[in-house]
């Protein structure tokens, strides 16, 4: 092991956290964080069901996982209308929502168009905002279910490039803390993640080595998070354990302060 990297500890077993519920998950294809929630999720005893922008990474996943899928561009409110429509017939009641599905842009704000910046947000916070919706839609007047969001580091502090990717976590924070103040009279929990470094496979792809040994550096534990270190986090939120959290930012992250 390398010097000054303290290593994941082995995967934890699964305790049933989730036993008899349902759970629907945003951008769950590939290997990233969404992914490891569903496999998490389906591990704790829960009837999952995911959705992607990308056909045949979700239909790869879901076969892995043995779930059900649908395609869904959170960007569309056609798509995200579907998606429900799906995850009714699927799932029947949805206790808990877990949205993952996010987009990065690296570019100075000088450099930024419009189009860039709007795509991002799009995504990031108008797509969480309408998964939200849709959500509250069905659990106030059933008065239950959980929402988990998936926010970033990058929304308390800064780095060069990540101006649109930041104002938008920081967005689905302020969104987290407003809807559930407004659905916790219903009994409707909403919580959100901040992960800092999730290293998997489509990252290391799309990120030079340069900027990961830079953003690992930061790290306190002199390594990124295993995808699966941020589920846990998420399936906590999302369980009964988590009964009197709610509007709350809970940083998954080991950086320096």
């Amino acid at each position: 092991m390398e010097e000054g990297v303290v290593s994941a500890p082995p995967y934890p077993p699964p305790r049933q956290l989730l036993a008899g519920k349902t759970v629907l998950v945003t951008a769950a294809a590939g290997t990233g964080i969404g992914f490891a929630v569903a496999k998490r999720a389906v591990e704790e005893g829960a009837r999952v069901m995911i959705s992607d922008v990308h056909d045949r990474r979700l239909a790869e996943a879901a076969k892995e996982l043995a779930v059900p899928s649908a395609r869904c561009n959170v960007a569309l409110e056609a798509d995200v209308a579907a998606l429900w429509e799906a995850a009714d017939r699927e799932l029947g009641a949805v206790d808990i929502v877990v949205n993952n599905a996010g987009l990065g842009a690296t570019a100075t704000l000088t450099e930024m168009t419009d189009e860039q910046w709007q795509q991002v947000l799009d995504v990031s916070l108008t797509g969480t905002m309408r998964m939200m919706r849709a959500a509250l839609r069905r659990m106030v007047p059933r008065r239950s279910g959980v929402i988990v969001n998936n926010a970033s580091v990058l929304a308390w502090r800064a780095q060069a490039g990540q101006s649109a990717y930041a104002a938008a976590k920081a967005g689905v924070m302020a969104l987290t803390r407003c809807a559930a103040v407004e659905a916790a009279p219903a009994g409707v929990r909403i919580n959100a993640v901040a992960p800092s470094l999730a290293l998997h496979k489509h990252l290391v792809k799309v990120t030079s080595q340069d900027v990961l040994d830079t953003l690992t550096a930061r790290e306190a534990f002199g390594r990124g998070a295993e995808p699966w270190e941020v589920a846990n986090v998420i399936i906590f939120l999302a369980s009964d354990y988590a009964s009197y959290m709610t509007g709350e930012v809970v940083s998954v992250s080991s950086q320096h302060a």
